[in-house]
C-alpha cells in the first residue's frame, strides 16, 4: 500500500468535492485526510487529499481531467520526506533550529547538505553528520559565484532550496532553476521594510511591532507568495540591535512552520499568493 497527496487547483463548479472523492473511490483509494477551500473572489477552489492504496497514477489523472473544469490543475505526489539544501551565510539561529529539529523529528525533511560563502557555519553542520559545501564569493562575479552554488547544489538533487539567512540576493537565472521551490525568510513583516536593514529601518520609523515573513523566491526581492508570518511587540525603549535580537526568535520559528508547510505539499501557489490546507 502507498500513500499519496493529491492536490487540485481549479475554477470552482457544483458537486467538485463529490467529484473528486467519487474517482478516488473508483481507484479503491482510501482518503486519510481531506480539506478544501473556495476563493469566493478569484471563483478558485482548491483541495488537499491524503491517499492510500494501489496507485495507476496516468489512470487517475486522466479521469480527473476529464471530469474537472477547463484550466485545472493537479499533482500527484508521493508521500515522502523532501530532501533539502540549506544556503547559509554568517547567521547561525535559523539553521540550527533547522538542524535540531530534522534531528529531532519536529521537521521531517532530510538535509541533504548545508552550503554557505563564509566556512562560518561548518563546524555547527557538521556536528550533525550532514555536509557543509565552503563555496567563497571572493574575487567571482555574482554569476560565477552562482554557478559554483549551483554545481554544489545540484550535485545533492534537493526538491526545496532553504535560505536560512542567506545574505546576497539571487539573480534571475539562479531563481529560474527552482521555481517555487526556494524558500527565504526576511527579518520583516512584508511588504513593510524590503531589502537591507529591516530592522534599522523599523528603528527610524519607530515601529511597535516587528516580524518576520517567509516566502518563495521570484525576481522582485522580497515580493515572492508569502507562506508565513508573525510578529512581536517592541517599545521606545528598543535599539536596532535589540529589535534585531528580539526578531531572531519569530525568524526561526516562521521559517520552521514554512518549510513544514511546503514539505508536506500543503501550499498552493496562485498568482503572487498561497493557499494553505
Amino acid at each position: 500500500m502507498e500513500r499519496k497527496t493529491l492536490l487540485t487547483d481549479c475554477p470552482d463548479a457544483q458537486g467538485l468535492i463529490a467529484t473528486i472523492t467519487n474517482i478516488c473511490y473508483k481507484h479503491q483509494l482510501n482518503i486519510i485526510h481531506n480539506r478544501e477551500y473556495v476563493d469566493n473572489v478569484t471563483g478558485q477552489f482548491y483541495m488537499r487529499t491524503e491517499l492510500e492504496g494501489i496507485f495507476n497514477d496516468h489512470t487517475l489523472l486522466l479521469d480527473l481531467d476529464h471530469a474537472l473544469p477547463p484550466g485545472s490543475q493537479r499533482q500527484l505526489i508521493s508521500s515522502r520526506r523532501k530532501r533539502v539544501v540549506i544556503m547559509v551565510t554568517k547567521e547561525s539561529h535559523c539553521l540550527g533550529d533547522i538542524l535540531m529539529k530534522a534531528y529531532d523529528g519536529s521537521l521531517e525533511i532530510d538535509i541533504a547538505a548545508v552550503v554557505g560563502n563564509y566556512d562560518k557555519l561548518q563546524h555547527l553542520t557538521e556536528r550533525f553528520d550532514i555536509p557543509f559545501h565552503y563555496v567563497s564569493h571572493e574575487g567571482l562575479s555574482r554569476e560565477e559565484h552562482e554557478q559554483a552554488m549551483l554545481k554544489a547544489i545540484q550535485s545533492h538533487q534537493p526538491d526545496y532550496i532553504i535560505l536560512a539567512k542567506y545574505m546576497r540576493v539571487l539573480t534571475p537565472d539562479f531563481v529560474a532553476q527552482y521555481p517555487h521551490r526556494i524558500i527565504n525568510i526576511h527579518h520583516s513583516f512584508l511588504p513593510a521594510f524590503i531589502g537591507a536593514r529591516p530592522y534599522h529601518q523599523a528603528f527610524e520609523r519607530g515601529v511597535k511591532i516587528i516580524g518576520a515573513t517567509a516566502h518563495f523566491v521570484t525576481n522582485d526581492l522580497d515580493e515572492g507568495p508569502i507562506i508565513g508570518q508573525d510578529v512581536i511587540h517592541v517599545d521606545h525603549s528598543f535599539s536596532a540591535q535589540d529589535m534585531a535580537k528580539a526578531g531572531r526568535d519569530v525568524e526561526k520559528s516562521v521559517l520552521s512552520q514554512a518549510i513544514e508547510s511546503v514539505t508536506e505539499d500543503r501550499v498552493f501557489v496562485h498568482g503572487n499568493k498561497t493557499v494553505i490546507l
